[in-house]
């Protein structure tokens, strides 16, 4: 109650892209763990291409906040009191 447009937006939105950034860290530090397992894999290649991983990176950022923008639209057009009479 009593919240802004822009506060749900971000509200929302920074939840799921937090989430998403602990996830991206924890799998950069796993990928550089098991890179000496898996490097014989790569063709073409090195088992810590900076490239690789910032590209890899900013899709799955990016595919979190389209995942994340839609849902923060909906909430941001639901009348409080409509929501408060549905619970």
């Amino acid at each position: 109650m009593g919240a802004q447009r822009r506060d749900v937006f971000l509200l929302i939105v920074g939840q799921g892209l937090r989430m998403a950034l602990a996830g991206i860290a924890l799998g950069l530090i796993g990928a550089f763990a098991l890179t000496r397992f898996m490097a014989t894999m790569f063709f073409g290649v090195t088992a810590r291409d900076p490239l690789t991983l910032i590209v890899v990176c900013a899709i799955l950022t990016a595919v979190t906040l389209l995942a994340c923008y839609v849902p923060a639209r909906r909430a941001m057009r639901v009348d409080p009191m409509i929501a408060l009479r549905h619970d």
